[in-house]
């Protein structure tokens, strides 16, 4: 039974972390509500960052999830720049901030988020070294962009996946030179597969990005703290002004696995192991976003999904379970991009190894298409590009499970929701 005696606290100042608290007072949570952020900005939304602010297109004021006086309306909290370092789980509190501070939790969400991977090579040390992850990297980063355009200056990036391919579209219009090394045969290997990937390859080039790959950087070479070249380790070296280390996140699970928590195996992804309700192995605490390994029912795997559409429907849910709601959390994965003049969704799970079949239906020429990637027979995920007001029934395919005729798969005149009845 929930009361006005309980506090639940929210370690994490992300979407997750920040639609939680939301959710508890729409639930009528009438209890004690502490977010607790160690960054110094209110919450705020991620796809900006690499998107529509790093471009210049949106102001900085609508990154973020609420407006300042949100949380005091509403009685929520929130500790910016505080970092919590310990969880006494027997105590049943959370020590955070430099004068020792702790509270007494009742239910505990854990919205650590993620952390960028750092280059494990020489000259990382440099000033022209840079990572995406916060706000305060965007803002760094975005005057970056700007003075390489201004200059005809050159961005080298590491990594082919969404971030580095985002930042790479952006630099191009500023108009940098962008160079991208990738250890992979294609951009996006390990969410497309070399089929998909190609396709993305094609669009970067096409608008003057260079593309190393079957390449990793090796050292960063610089002079009195200013960046000169990125070598890799085929042997080759790019002169360049900047480098931005887009390798990827890891999960910030270290508060948890002090704790004491259950973690999921790193091979699948890592991250902190929660069942379907998002409630971890200590009964109080709970973790959802980028953090939270759940299991998925439909794709018969636990997941961790580092998208913002986990992070705005994984905090109400966690919420809800919080508050002793009937939850199960099994949301088909989503994401979306856009880079240059594409404009992206895609809707489900499907790694390479996990799918026997690529079907396409449309134009990829014109990239006005949806790809399908289908294991016998079925469909696992879908990714319309440029094709608009279709999410819901490539999702609803998804969950069918349906065998479907990859010949009406692929033919635009069928609709398909009649493949998924």
């Amino acid at each position: 039974m929930v009361d006005a005696d309980q506090t639940f606290v929210i370690v994490g100042g992300g979407l997750a972390g920040a639609k939680a608290a939301e959710t508890l007072r729409e639930e009528g949570f009438s209890g004690r509500v502490i977010l607790v952020c160690d960054e110094r900005d209110r919450p705020y939304e991620r796809p900006p960052l690499s998107k529509g602010y790093l471009l210049g297109k949106e102001e900085r004021d609508t990154v973020f999830v609420h407006e300042p006086a949100w949380y005091a309306r509403h009685d929520v909290e929130l500790h910016l720049g505080q970092t919590v370092d310990a969880i006494d789980r027997e105590a049943k509190t959370v020590h955070y901030g430099d004068d020792g501070t702790h509270v007494r939790y009742d239910k505990l969400l854990l919205a650590t988020g993620a952390e960028p991977r750092r280059l494990d090579i020489p000259g990382t040390d440099l000033a022209g070294v840079h990572h995406l992850r916060r706000l305060s990297h965007a803002e760094r980063l975005k005057g970056v962009l700007a003075h390489l355009g201004r200059d005809n200056g050159h961005l080298v990036i590491a990594g082919a996946g969404w971030i580095g391919l985002e930042v790479a579209a952006a630099a191009r219009e500023y108009g940098a030179e962008v160079t991208v090394v990738e250890p992979s045969a294609t951009p996006l290997h390990h969410v497309l597969g070399p089929e998909l990937g190609e396709l993305f390859a094609e669009l970067h080039s096409a608008h003057g990005v260079r593309f190393h790959f079957g390449a990793r950087l090796t050292e960063i070479v610089g002079q009195d703290g200013v960046v000169l070249a990125a070598r890799t380790d085929d042997g080759e070296e790019h002169l360049c002004h900047d480098v931005l280390a887009a390798i990827g996140a890891s999960p910030r699970v270290a508060l948890a696995e002090a704790a004491g928590l259950e973690l999921a195996d790193r091979a699948d992804g890592g991250g902190i192991a929660v069942d379907e309700r998002l409630r971890t192995s200590d009964p109080d605490i709970y973790a959802a976003g980028d953090v939270a390994a759940f299991p998925h029912g439909l794709f018969d795997a636990r997941l961790r999904v580092e998208h913002w559409a986990n992070a705005l429907n994984g905090g109400p849910a966690a919420a809800r379970a919080m508050l002793g709601r009937d939850v199960v959390y099994d949301r088909v994965p989503y994401f979306f991009s856009d880079q240059y003049d594409l404009g992206m969704e895609y809707s489900g799970w499907a790694p390479p190894g996990s799918y026997d079949e690529v079907v396409i239906r449309g134009d990829a020429a014109k990239r006005e298409f949806i790809a399908f990637w289908l294991k016998e027979g079925r469909v696992l995920a879908g990714m319309n590009v440029n094709v608009w007001d279709v999410t819901d029934p490539i999702q609803r395919l998804i969950r069918s499970r349906a065998h479907v005729d990859t010949h009406a798969l692929a033919d635009p005149h069928v609709p398909l929701d009649t493949l998924s009845a």
